[in-house]
């Protein structure tokens, strides 16, 4: 691995006159290269750009000005394992191999906390966008949080179309400990030792890692169009880290100061990833999404910062504040600044956008769009279509144009709220709009199809 000290701004001098090695290469393929940053656990108003005001994020803010802000983009599901699944297969949770953090059955047995529970994993069959931008010559790399091996350690990127991978696995307990400062990560395939972090010394966080492996990879492979995933842990608890500075001044608890440190410590880390870019002549032709992958959490400040913007619920649930989130497009080359769209877009609409980006090849079934054409600026119509989310046999949603249906309690109607004048989903509607309710009811059967890892009653014979 290229040391860290080698690759930060200034260490081409001649940047600014002579077109790096890996840039003047790329003339020969137009394709873009593509950075998908995805928070963990960060709520729709945690950015400044999204209406925060106590949390900094100059750098998130600056892709926000000079791309496309969208204010109606939704997650794959409220919790990180199935979101994650519904972005990298371009399927909802209707449809995925994971719709759950848990399963019922399948999957593999493990701990959590100590307490006996089982996951789920990607199979060989699942169709990721690893695996059809490395097909289409991409060169592919997944830095920090996976979340989709399940305790399955032959499910990692590597086994499911990723050409690299550093961070950590679900299926080996002690590359996530501690937390922010790991001591142990995996590069590739293996396990090593952080030694800025060895018997607890704290030395380097887990934000800042995962930007020198980020430019180490795109070092190595400027030469090739590339595919950056970069999933932070951030802002998921516990929430540390060595400094809570700019916010020990001001008069907030303990738990916010250390929130809002987490996200602008990160939002600095993304503006040395940004800086590198612009040195060595990627950046025009670079395209960067953020999102998150689901709402704040529960153990958040969500009322003392604000985290969800007033939306109701958080992760866990799929009301708003479960699954609405931030998502920002910035590509200078292509994409005109100071843009907000209202269009409603969601976590599967990713693979076939990059598909079309790439000229990668879809698999057979995808349940979302393109909306490349939209971030060109063409007139695209996403919001008449369904979107769909469920947590098996417990709670069930769905979007089509102003309607939304939900249920967050197994067995219990459906609500029914009218999102366009009603945001905060403050009023049922169910009772008043029974034939909306109904229509909604049959698309919600059309989109679920029955897991044999999450058994709803009445459906063991169909699932087997």
């Amino acid at each position: 691995m290229i040391p860290f000290k080698k690759l930060v701004p200034g260490f081409l001098g001649l940047s600014s006159v002579i077109l790096s090695a890996g840039a003047q290469s790329q003339q020969k393929d137009k394709r873009p290269n593509i950075i998908f940053i995805l928070a963990d656990d960060m709520g729709y108003g945690d950015l400044g750009c999204y209406g925060n005001k106590v949390i900094k994020t100059p750098n998130i803010d600056k892709l926000a000005d000079e791309g496309i802000r969208f204010t109606q983009c939704y997650a794959g599901s409220a919790l990180s394992s199935p979101s994650r699944c519904s972005l990298l297969t371009g399927k909802h949770t209707g449809h995925t191999t994971i719709r759950d953090n848990f399963c019922q059955q399948g999957g593999l047995p493990g701990l959590k906390n100590g307490n006996p529970i089982r996951r789920m994993h990607l199979l060989p069959q699942d169709s990721t966008i690893g695996t059809i931008l490395s097909a289409a010559g991409y060169k592919t790399c997944v830095i920090n949080k996976w979340h989709l091996d399940g305790f399955n350690p032959g499910a990692g990127p590597l086994d499911r179309g990723f050409d690299e991978f550093y961070g950590w696995l679900v299926s080996y307990e002690t590359s996530n400990t501690p937390y922010y400062y790991p001591e142990l990560r995996f590069q590739n395939r293996e396990l090593t030792v952080i030694p800025e972090n060895e018997n607890n010394a704290r030395g380097i966080h887990n934000s800042d890692l995962s930007i020198r492996e980020s430019i180490d990879f795109i070092e190595r492979n400027k030469q090739h169009p590339f595919f950056l995933y970069l999933a932070f842990d951030v802002p998921h608890e516990p929430y540390i880290i060595n400094s809570t500075k700019p916010y020990d001044s001001l008069p907030l608890s303990e738990t916010a100061k250390l929130y809002a440190a987490l996200i602008t410590h990160t939002d600095k880390a993304i503006g040395q990833l940004i800086d590198y870019l612009e040195k060595n002549n990627l950046r025009d032709n670079t395209l960067i999404i953020f999102t998150s992958d689901n709402g704040g959490a529960i153990q958040a400040p969500l009322e003392e910062l604000n985290c969800n913007a007033g939306l109701k619920g958080h992760k866990a649930l799929l009301y708003e504040g479960g699954i609405k989130v931030p998502f920002i497009v910035n590509f200078p080359k292509e994409i005109k600044g100071n843009q907000v769209k209202d269009n409603l877009i969601y976590f599967p609409d990713i693979m076939p956008t990059l598909a079309d980006y790439t000229q990668a090849k879809l698999p057979k079934h995808t349940d979302g769009i393109s909306i490349k054409p939209l971030l060109e600026g063409k007139e695209q119509i996403t919001d008449n279509r369904i979107l769909y989310w469920e947590f098996p046999g417990k709670q069930v949603a769905v979007r089509k144009g102003k309607w939304k249906a939900v249920s967050v309690k197994k067995n219990h109607k459906l609500e029914l709220y009218d999102i366009e004048k009603d945001p905060y989903e403050k009023t049922n509607l169910a009772e008043k709009y029974p034939e909306i309710i109904k229509e909604l009811e049959r698309e919600i059967k059309k989109a679920h199809t029955p897991s044999p890892y999450w058994l709803i009653e009445g459906e063991e014979n169909e699932s087997n």
